[in-house]
C-alpha cells in the first residue's frame, strides 16, 4: 500500500523534487494539518451529563515530515513554539518492549488505555527533556512511533508549528496528536491520502484510524481525555457530545452539516484552571441547587435548540437571515447563564462589553471560564471601520485576537509538501514568523485544496 500512496499522491511532481539527491528516501516530504476548537454551546452543563457542541475552528496545527539521508538512522522532533527540539537514534529505542508478545499492538487495533510498562520503557529518552509539557510531547511521539513503526523506519525530521494558542483551551494538543497519527500511518502505508472520489466506507474506516491512535496520544499528554478534541480535529465541523458516565467515554454525534460560520477569536492571555472553575458549579450546585440545575437544564435547552437549527437542511442558505440571528442570540444567552454559574472573568466581561458596543456580533466565553478565550460570531456586513476600531482597543488593552472561522475542515494532507512548484524545506518551515508567516507560507486557507491540501471529507 505504501508504494501506492506514494504514487497517488506524487503524480505530477517529479520535477518538483528532482533536485532531492538519491541518498534521501523516496517517500517525499510532505505536511499534515488538522484544526483546533472551541466549545460553541454547553460548557459546564456538559459536566453533569447534558449535552454540548464543539466546533473546529481554522486557527491550525501544522506538521512537516522530511525524511533523513539513507545512512541516517535518527528522528528528530522539532516543536519551536514551546522549544522543544530533540533527536533519537532509531536502534536505541525500546523497540524490543512494544514489540513483544502480547503488548505489540498494530494500526487497526483501538487501544483504550496505555499500557504502564510501555510508558515506563519510554522514560529514560524524554527524562533529560526539562519541562512537563515538553516532556508529555516527547511521550506522545515516541509511543506512536514506537507503536505504528518499526526499527527499520527510515530517519525523518518531524517540525511542528501552531497556529493554535497553546494551553488556552482551544485542542491544541489534540491538534498536535492528530497530526502525529496521519503522518506515521501516512509513512508507513497504512493509510493513503484522501482523492476525489474515495469511496465513503474508505473515509470513514481511515479517519476512525487516525482518531484512534490520536486519541492514544491525547492520553500520553492529559491521562484521561474525553476524546472529543481529537475527534473535532479528525473530521472538522461540529460534534454533539455527552457524557452521562465519566467512566465511559462520551456519546459523540457528528454533524456534518455545520456550516462555516465567520468567528473573532480573543484570548484574555489570563491563566486559567479547569478543576477549579469545575469546583465553584460544584459549590453552587450545592449551595443552591434548584436554581443552579434550572440554569444547568437552561443550557442544555440551548444546545438542543441550536442542533435543530444546524441540523435544518436548508440552513447555509438562511445563514445571514433569521438563522444566523437565532443562533448569535442562544450564543448571548449561553454566556449569560455561565456568568450566573460564576465562571466568567473581568477580562471576558470586558471583551463582551467591547463587542456589544459595536454590535458586530455575539459572544461568550468558550470552554471552563475564569480567563482563557472568548468567541465572537460574527455578523454579516460589519464596517470595516468599525472592525478596525474595536480591533485597536482590544490590541490596546492588551488582548490577543484572531479572525477565524468555525466549522471548517478536519484533518489535511500536503503530499508533497510543495507550495507553487517550490519545495517547503525545514529552514523556511521553522523560520516563518509567527502566526501570519506560517499561514501564508503552508496555511490550509492560503493554499486552498485546489492543488494542495486534501481533506478527508464525507461525500455529500
Amino acid at each position: 500500500m505504501a508504494a501506492a500512496t506514494a504514487s497517488l499522491a506524487v503524480s505530477g511532481t517529479s520535477a518538483a523534487r528532482s533536485h532531492r539527491t538519491s541518498t534521501v528516501s523516496q517517500m517525499p516530504a510532505f505536511m499534515v494539518s488538522a484544526p483546533g476548537k472551541v466549545i460553541v454551546y454547553g460548557e459546564h452543563a456538559v459536566v453533569y451529563g447534558k449535552a454540548a457542541i464543539a466546533a473546529a475552528i481554522s486557527l491550525r496545527s501544522y506538521l512537516l515530515v522530511t525524511p533523513q539521508e539513507r545512512d541516517n538512522r535518527t528522528i528528530t522532533l522539532r516543536f519551536p513554539d514551546i522549544g522543544l527540539d530533540q533527536t533519537w537514534n532509531i536502534s536505541d529505542l525500546p523497540w524490543s518492549e512494544f514489540s513483544a508478545a502480547g503488548r505489540k499492538k498494530y494500526y487497526f487495533d483501538e487501544v483504550t488505555r496505555l499500557d504502564i510498562d510501555l510508558i515506563e520503557s519510554i522514560t529514560p529518552f524524554v527524562s533529560s527533556i526539562k519541562g512537563k509539557v515538553l516532556q508529555s510531547a516527547a511521550s506522545c511521539f515516541l509511543y506512536l512511533y514506537l507503536t505504528l513503526g518499526s526499527q527499520h523506519s527510515p530517519g525523518a525530521v518531524y517540525a511542528l508549528r501552531s497556529t493554535i494558542p497553546i494551553g488556552a483551551g482551544l485542542g491544541s494538543s489534540a491538534s498536535i496528536s492528530v497530526c502525529l497519527s496521519t503522518a506515521l500511518q501516512l509513512q508507513h502505508g497504512t493509510l493513503t491520502t484522501p482523492f476525489t472520489g474515495m469511496l465513503r466506507s474508505e473515509t470513514l474506516l481511515q479517519t476512525k484510524r487516525i482518531n484512534s491512535w490520536a486519541f492514544v496520544g491525547e492520553m500520553c499528554i492529559h491521562g484521561n481525555p474525553s476524546g472529543v478534541d481529537n475527534t473535532v480535529a479528525v473530521q472538522g465541523k461540529a460534534v454533539l457530545f455527552k457524557r452521562r458516565d465519566y467512566s465511559l467515554p462520551p456519546d459523540v454525534t457528528p454533524l456534518h452539516n455545520f456550516p462555516v460560520l465567520p468567528l473573532m477569536l480573543v484570548n484574555t492571555k489570563t491563566p486559567r484552571s479547569t478543576a477549579e472553575q469545575v469546583s465553584n458549579v460544584k459549590k453552587l450546585l450545592s449551595n443552591y441547587e434548584e436554581i443552579t440545575q434550572l440554569m444547568l437544564q437552561a443550557i442544555d435547552k440551548i444546545t438542543l435548540e441550536a442542533l435543530e437549527i444546524i441540523k435544518n437542511n436548508q440552513f447555509e442558505d438562511e445563514a445571514n437571515h433569521a438563522s444566523l440571528i437565532r443562533l448569535g442570540e442562544l450564543i448571548r444567552i449561553n454566556h449569560g447563564l455561565l456568568v450566573s454559574l460564576g465562571v466568567s472573568h473581568p477580562r471576558l466581561e470586558r471583551i463582551r462589553e467591547l463587542v456589544d458596543h459595536t454590535g458586530i456580533g455575539w459572544t461568550k466565553l468558550t470552554g471552563a471560564g475564569g480567563g482563557g478565550c472568548s468567541i465572537t460570531l460574527l455578523k454579516p456586513g460589519i464596517k470595516e471601520a468599525v472592525k478596525a476600531g474595536l480591533n485597536r482597543t482590544l490590541d490596546s488593552e492588551g488582548f490577543e485576537r484572531y479572525e477565524t472561522e468555525l466549522g471548517g475542515d478536519g484533518v489535511g494532507v500536503l503530499w508533497p509538501a510543495v507550495v507553487n512548484g517550490e519545495e517547503i524545506t525545514q529552514e523556511m518551515f521553522l523560520n516563518a514568523e509567527g502566526v501570519e508567516g506560517v499561514e501564508n507560507l503552508v496555511g490550509v486557507k492560503a493554499i486552498g485544496d485546489v492543488n494542495g491540501w486534501r481533506f478527508w471529507r464525507l461525500p455529500e
